[in-house]
């Protein structure tokens, strides 16, 4: 092969063939790796055109690119991206850039980064969203690493991803790892909104009754207001899905145990570990792993019983109760995320720009919403604001729906039903709104077991009291 093609993709499984795809609707020249005959002959047949080729042979697969190389590495994260790395460094040239597209564990990505930049080749973490749908027709995406690298790449970046009102959903996110920094905080928000919108089925549905076909109508008819969205639309058509095996509503057939890849995960221990507070996201992570307890819990529900009172309500009023509660708790949830990236931005110095990362996830992401533009203008006016909460505008969307999200939650307390994500969400609301909090009674404490010592609220310094004298 000539060096005709302008990029490179291994790994041609669903996403990885399906952006190559996409490159090549958009006039680029490209060319797949894969260890599989099969799926390098499916992408040969799907491609069917000369600007699209695949081989099983590395050496075949570096020849045939232009100089300096753009390859885009779509492998499970962890020892298989840097077994793909150890094989093509060392027929890789100067000035050659690499792209993780996966989801990798970010501190890996700054390991990458410093190692090939000892051999003069550029490395990229790039967040991909959107599954296999986006990554044929338009994803959004979070390229980090060497600016000059990505401006090499733009135009392609560019043209593949999803566009709102014309404006592509990709952006340089900024140095090192941040691409997949960014991306892994998009899944623990991601995670916060799954548990959020499981908690009010839970509650619609349990709680007062709506049927699945009720609520399939409910959640479109919220999907074309004000909490217009990718998870709201696809969770409508959810409730809608028939099983060809047995008839039923898919939906009541699912178990409930839900699976995680560790992105949310991460999330948690992360902001852990930067001290930001995440306590909706914490929840959805902690409610995944309570799920895979389905055998002890089936045993507690014959156990630990509640007999608690029918809740007598307008079903009309409760829905859009609802309907304001859900929306302020996935507000809150954005809110912790963001406040995240920007602590993260700080320790990091990733240079993060909030207004644009708000941008790109208007659309093409899992989490693409209507409200992502008020946040994007809310950075844009104020681009060192510390939370969105602090935001008149945005603070007000919040107060105006906190009286039905704390009358939501009095419903979920008393029929017995978790609401773990809608407890917290309030309770990051209140813990951030309150000016004087009683962990002043924590710093005693540990003064007095430990001589952990205190701060006064009079005068500078640390104190020690012996508090049993």
């Amino acid at each position: 092969m000539a060096q005709v093609f302008d990029i490179g993709m291994v790994g041609l499984g669903v996403m990885g063939r399906n952006l190559l795809l996409n490159l090549a609707d958009h006039g680029f020249r490209v060319i797949g790796l894969d260890t599989d005959l099969g799926k390098v002959q499916a992408l040969k047949n799907e491609g069917n055109r000369d600007s699209v080729d695949a081989t099983t042979d590395a050496k075949v697969f570096l020849a045939a690119q232009r100089l300096p190389r753009a390859i885009i590495l779509l492998v499970p994260a962890g020892k298989a991206v840097d077994a793909v790395i150890n094989q093509l460094a060392p027929d890789l040239t100067p000035g050659d850039l690499l792209i993780d597209a996966g989801n990798s564990q970010f501190k890996d990505t700054d390991r990458r980064h410093q190692e090939l930049a000892t051999k003069r080749l550029n490395f990229f973490g790039m967040g991909v969203s959107g599954g296999e749908s986006g990554a044929r027709h338009g994803p959004s995406m979070m390229p980090g690493g060497p600016k000059a690298a990505y401006d090499r790449v733009r135009p392609m970046l560019e043209s593949i991803a999803a566009k709102v009102n014309g404006e592509p959903c990709v952006a340089y996110i900024g140095a090192g790892s941040s691409g997949h920094y960014v991306k892994m905080v998009h899944n623990g928000i991601e995670y916060g909104i799954m548990q959020l919108l499981a908690e009010v089925y839970d509650l619609l549905h349990r709680g007062v009754g709506l049927t699945n076909s009720e609520l399939a109508d409910l959640f479109d008819e919220w999907h074309q207001g004000e909490l217009n969205s990718f998870l709201m639309e696809i969770t409508a058509k959810i409730f809608r899905k028939l099983d060809p095996k047995t008839g039923k509503h898919l939906i009541d057939v699912i178990l409930d145990v839900a699976r995680q890849k560790g992105t949310g995960k991460w999330t948690s221990q992360e902001a852990m570990d930067l001290q930001v507070p995440l306590l909706t996201i914490d929840a959805a992570v902690a409610l995944r792993d309570i799920s895979g307890y389905d055998v002890e819990r089936a045993q507690a529900s014959k156990l630990l019983t509640y007999a608690g009172p029918v809740l007598s309500v307008n079903k009309a009023a409760f829905v859009e109760q609802m309907r304001n509660a859900i929306y302020a708790t996935i507000l809150l949830t954005y809110a912790q995320g963001f406040a995240m990236l920007r602590k993260a931005d700080k320790v990091y110095q990733y240079g993060l720009d909030l207004a644009s990362i708000a941008k790109i996830w208007r659309g093409g992401c899992i989490i693409r919403a209507s409200m992502l533009e008020s946040f994007r203008m809310a950075y844009q006016d104020q681009p060192e604001l510390p939370n969105l909460l602090l935001h008149p505008k945005i603070a007000e969307a919040v107060i105006k729906r906190q009286a039905d999200l704390r009358a939501t939650i009095r419903s979920a307390v008393g029929l017995g039903i978790p609401a773990a994500g809608l407890m917290n969400a309030l309770a990051y609301f209140d813990a951030y709104r309150s000016a004087r909090l009683p962990t002043n009674l924590t710093q005693a404490q540990r003064d007095f077991f430990g001589a952990h010592t205190y701060e006064r609220i009079d005068e500078k310094g640390p104190f020690h009291t012996k508090w049993e004298e």
